[in-house]
């Protein structure tokens, strides 16, 4: 028997049980996932509307079994769904979140530098950001050095943080 129609056989042959259950328990998670979205997050899926009840409905179930019971709902009427542009909108969600921590992350950093290096710091900021008014910059990191000193609430040290944000942004 030639291998081609080996591959051919095996390409048409039913899933196995084992593979069903894999597929449906990955249904069921997705269903998940979509209940602990925020609502905001959970309006840009496109979903048909007995999808979107039943996600809706679990979000108000508060018992462990009845909530468990739900989400296998969820598993099965996703079933009856195209579960790809579901995936897909979840996954840019991800990548959105992740691209903002990372952006977060990296004004963090700059903030933070600028806090323990100081001058040179603001000198590299500078030299990365031409648009930053250093002046500006060296004041609100005294502001931050003096609370911190007398142990008051960062709020420069905030304020240096939104500065720095808004000329990373533009």
């Amino acid at each position: 028997m030639p291998i081609k129609d080996t591959i051919e056989d095996t390409d048409s042959e039913p899933k196995s049980k084992s593979q069903r259950k894999r597929d449906m328990t990955a249904l069921q998670d997705l269903g998940e996932a979509l209940v602990m979205l925020p609502p905001n997050q959970l309006s840009t899926i496109p979903m048909p509307e007995n999808l979107l009840n039943a996600v809706m409905a679990a979000r108000s179930i508060t018992e462990r079994g009845a909530r468990k019971r739900q989400f296998q709902y969820i598993g099965k009427v996703m079933r009856k769904v195209d579960a790809a542009p579901i995936q897909e909108a979840l996954d840019a969600l991800n990548n959105q979140s992740q691209h903002a921590a990372r952006e977060f992350h990296r004004v963090e950093r700059w903030r933070d530098r600028l806090l323990n290096e100081g001058d040179s710091a603001v000198g590299d900021f500078i030299s990365v950001y031409p648009i930053a008014d250093s002046q500006h910059l060296r004041q609100l990191i005294r502001n931050a050095e003096r609370e911190f000193s007398a142990g008051k609430p960062p709020s420069s040290a905030r304020t240096l943080f939104r500065y720095v944000r808004d000329i990373m942004g533009e």
